[in-house]
This record gives structure tokens, C-alpha cells and sequence, in this order.
């Protein structure tokens, strides 16, 4: 096929061989699978920011790192060069959670290398080397379904414990290869401690795979996996093998105003009597009076 113009500097770079054909072509991307060498591989050409339908979603943006402060006050203010710096660092969110995420061992497509544009990654291919299939496009055996989500669960876990939540995860961007679920599209990845909307992307991403997997096991749809993994990472206990059950009781016991105001006035009262202990004893005693006892000091 016709080399596209995107993909033609990794030719001539020598990354790229040839061109074969075109895989699909998403919301935010076109991908293509290429021959280099005697391997296949995957070229993501990321579409111009006024070709795509997802956006970049100020809740997205938030937490990110930029590079110095000229390039944050450009993308602030939505010049023509901070729009290609917005652009940039969202093309490089995905490179560098890709490599973060593989470091870490979860289940992600394997990066090589990132031009212009255009990311050069792992084919994740099935049983007869064909493109995997997304699970959107798989039927499931209740038991699958149930040992799928399960290790689904397990790799949310591993990038939270890496400090990253997916952001857009969903049955249509996880590929079913010959050894399970391999998780893709990761450009909207967030900064679980730095973005204030971390929890409720994450709610929404184990949300979305208990409803995709409960279609085969029902069960799963009952499921609350994100509150209980997401108290784990707050208190600082998430550990990759952290135990979990799926279960997460909200306390439902009303709060005790009244008993938290009353703690409160006692406090005041402390202190007011702490300052008048101290000011008396700044003053010291005045004549024919008697020291303050030691409590009092």
C-alpha cells in the first residue's frame, strides 16, 4: 500500500521497512501494521487535535508535568505554539505510560520508539498471528468472563500502584490475545495523586469492565472493586498483591454533629484557659499573692 506521509521519516530513519495495511482507525488515532525487519509491528499516527472527536478534556490535563514555564503559559493561553505544546505532551502522555506501565509489568502493548508523531509499538496478534480482537468483539463463557475481570481488575491495580489511572478505559480498548486481556490507548492516562477527578475516572473504569464482563457472569455487575482499591492507595497500603474482594461498605452511621461541636467548644475552652494560664504567668504574681500552682505553668 501507499506509505503515508506520517510514517515516511521512520522509513527513511530505517524503523520502518514497509507499510502492509491499515489496522483500524479510532476517535484518536490511525493505526497500521508495518514490517521492520523480520518482525510486525504497529505504527499509531495520532490525528491533528481538529481531526479528532475525543478532546482534551481540562480534566485530563490536570496534574501533568510540562516542561518549564513559557510552554505552561502558552497552553494556557491557546496560542498557536501552545497548541502545539498541548499537542505534543499529549502524544507523549501515552508514550511515557506505555513505558512506565511494561517497567511495571502490566499488560500493555510494548513500546520501540516515537517519532513525529507517530508511535512504533507491539502488534498484539492472536493464535494464527492475526491482530488480536478488542473484547467487544468476543463472546465469553461465564467462567472466562469471571477469570478475565479478575486479572483486568488485577492490572488496574498494578498501574494505580504505579500511580496512574487509564482514564478512558472500556471493552472497545482492550485486546483479547493468546495469553488474555491486553490493555491499549493510554494518551488520557492521569496522575492518580495529582488530578482531583483520579478517583471518579478510575470509579468509571472498573465500572465499565464489571459492566462489559457482567453481560456473561452477572454477578460481576454487583462488584465495587474501585472504592476498595482506591481506600488501599489513599491510606498508602495498595500493594500489587493486594488482597481484594470486591465488596465495600459505605458507613452509613449519620454523623454526630452535635458530638463533634461539643469536642469543639471543650477545645476553645482548653486553650482559653491555656492563654490565661500563660499570661499569668508572664505577669507573675503581685504582691501578698501566691504563685500559680505547677498545672497552671
Amino acid at each position: 500500500m501507499k506509505t503515508p506521509k506520517r510514517i515516511e521519516p521512520l522509513i527513511e530513519d530505517g524503523l520502518v521497512d514497509e507499510v502492509l495495511r491499515p489496522l483500524m482507525s479510532g476517535k484518536e488515532a490511525a493505526v497500521y501494521v508495518v514490517r521492520c525487519g523480520a518482525q510486525l509491528r504497529c505504527a499509531k499516527v495520532y490525528k491533528e487535535a481538529n481531526k479528532r472527536s475525543f478532546r482534551q478534556a481540562a480534566e485530563y490535563q490536570e496534574g501533568r508535568k510540562v516542561r518549564n514555564s513559557r510552554q505552561a503559559r502558552a497552553m494556557a493561553k491557546g496560542s498557536k505554539y501552545g497548541r502545539k505544546e498541548a499537542e505534543e505532551a499529549w502524544q507523549n502522555a501515552e508514550v511515557a505510560a506505555l513505558f512506565r506501565l511494561a517497567n511495571a509489568g502490566v499488560r500493555v502493548p510494548k513500546p520501540y520508539d516515537f517519532l513525529d508523531g507517530v508511535l512504533l509499538m507491539e502488534l498484539v496478534a492472536d493464535e494464527h498471528g492475526d491482530a488480536a480482537p478488542r473484547l467487544n468483539d468476543c463472546h465469553l463463557e461465564p467462567d472466562q468472563a469471571r477469570e478475565y475481570h479478575d486479572f483486568v481488575i488485577r492490572q488496574i491495580v498494578l498501574m494505580l500502584c504505579t500511580g496512574l489511572v487509564h482514564g478512558d478505559l472500556s471493552e472497545f480498548n482492550v485486546l483479547l490475545g493468546p495469553d488474555g486481556p491486553v490493555i491499549i490507548d493510554l494518551p488520557q492516562a492521569v496522575d492518580a495523586a495529582g488530578n482531583n477527578h483520579a478517583f471518579s475516572m478510575l470509579e468509571r473504569d472498573v465500572g465499565n469492565m464489571a459492566a462489559y464482563f457482567g453481560r456473561f457472569a452477572p454477578e460481576l455487575r454487583d462488584t465495587r472493586y474501585a472504592r476498595e482499591m482506591w481506600a488501599l492507595f489513599q491510606a498508602g497500603d495498595l500493594l500489587p498483591d493486594s488482597p481484594l474482594t470486591g465488596l465495600y461498605a459505605d458507613d452509613e452511621h449519620d454523623a454526630d454533629v452535635d458530638g463533634v461541636l461539643r469536642e469543639i467548644d471543650a477545645a476553645r475552652i482548653e486553650e482559653s484557659r491555656r492563654q490565661a494560664a500563660r499570661a499569668d504567668a508572664e505577669r507573675g504574681p503581685t504582691k501578698g499573692e501566691e504563685p500559680p500552682p505547677p498545672w497552671m505553668q
